[in-house]
């Protein structure tokens, strides 16, 4: 019988239990914006991780063709 790997199976690396964030003390617009960002970010890290490759991804390609037509 095999035994499972200890390695995490593709697509599954990015799940993890949100991270708890400690309310922010400041009343600043941008601190309030900070908190914001990271709060949004310990819940859609993973997605926001795929679509930032995605967009390099397609950055470069662009690139790429654009340097071969010229």
């Amino acid at each position: 019988m095999r035994t499972r790997s200890l390695l995490p199976a593709f697509g599954k690396l990015g799940v993890k239990p949100p991270i708890a964030v400690a309310p922010a003390l400041a009343v600043s617009k941008g601190m309030n914006t900070a908190s914001r960002l990271r709060k949004f970010l310990s819940v859609h890290g993973g997605l926001v991780v795929k679509l930032s490759v995605l967009a390099w991804t397609i950055l470069i390609l662009a690139a790429v063709f654009f340097m071969t037509q010229a």
